[in-house]
């Protein structure tokens, strides 16, 4: 086989720029205890040292598995807020659980991660720290993840005080303004009345129609008065923003895909009726 200096260089150029942190911190600690020979090897071990590091903590912490725990935790410590745990919200953790179709063992994880976040002595920002490091840049994720959050806390019919409380922890942890975290809660409420009124109106139950658009634009997060224009661009956003294969490109673990799948069917129906209810008003 011929030597290729091109692809040699290329390569070496490539470790160099990956690792150039490890190479300075280490070759300056070896020049100043063995010289010229020092220099070279202290790069060396610097290198060495770095891949092994990141490879560690790659394995370590991934975006999916802090995802996880932090979603099953802190859905145990949201149930646990108010100082007892409703059936409703129990009913809620084993209802994400079946529509992301887990495994037993995976599930008797998330059943034990929940158990954990009920502990009296839980803190949040053991599970929230990692989990916000990782997807510091991702804001769809970090969406997504509030979201889920937020459906448990209204599992019960309402968010109560201590736990809002925990929802602003959160939150704060994950880098997100209270202005956003307003906005994020004024949408989910919408979205909890809009679901509970489509599946009354599915059994044949009554529901006005005009609190049903009302709700539908709240899903939407914008107001009636909006032009078309502006509803198109927040539905185009939010689709994007819960785009399933997005999601888990960006660390959503691949069994929470269907419930990113739900969330985009939603939003679709909410502007679809929008969209027909100002259809019709402008005939």
């Amino acid at each position: 086989m011929s030597f290729n200096s091109e692809k040699t260089g290329f390569s070496l150029g490539q470790v160099v720029r990956n690792n150039r942190t490890a190479l300075v911190i280490g070759g300056l600690i070896g020049l100043f205890s063995g010289g010229l020979f020092g220099l070279l090897l202290g790069a060396g071990v610097g290198v060495v040292l770095s891949n092994a590091l990141k490879s560690a903590l790659g394995k370590a912490l991934n975006p999916q598995d802090a995802f996880f725990k932090a979603t099953f935790t802190v859905m145990g410590k949201l149930a646990k807020a108010d100082g007892r745990v409703s059936e409703e919200e129990i009913q809620y953790a084993r209802e994400v659980m079946n529509r992301m179709g887990l495994s037993e063992d995976r599930r008797r994880e998330a059943m034990d991660l929940f158990s954990q976040g009920k502990e009296s002595d839980f803190d949040i920002t053991e599970v929230m720290r990692p989990l916000s490091a990782l997807i510091r840049y991702r804001i769809p994720l970090k969406l997504m993840f509030v979201e889920i959050q937020l459906q448990a806390a209204m599992a019960d019919g309402q968010v109560s005080e201590a736990e809002t409380i925990i929802i602003r922890e959160v939150c704060g942890l994950l880098q997100m303004s209270q202005a956003e975290m307003a906005a994020l809660m004024a949408r989910m409420q919408s979205h909890f009345s809009y679901q509970q009124h489509s599946y009354q109106s599915h059994q044949g139950g009554f529901v006005s129609q005009q609190q049903m658009l009302k709700e539908a634009y709240g899903v939407l997060g914008v107001n009636e008065s909006v032009t078309d224009a502006e509803l198109k661009k927040a539905y185009r956003r939010l689709m994007s923003q819960h785009h399933p294969d997005k999601l888990v490109a960006k660390g959503l673990p691949e069994e929470m895909m269907q419930l990113a799948k739900e969330k985009t069917q939603e939003i679709q129906g909410a502007y679809d009726l929008v969209r027909e209810a100002r259809k019709k008003a402008s005939q």
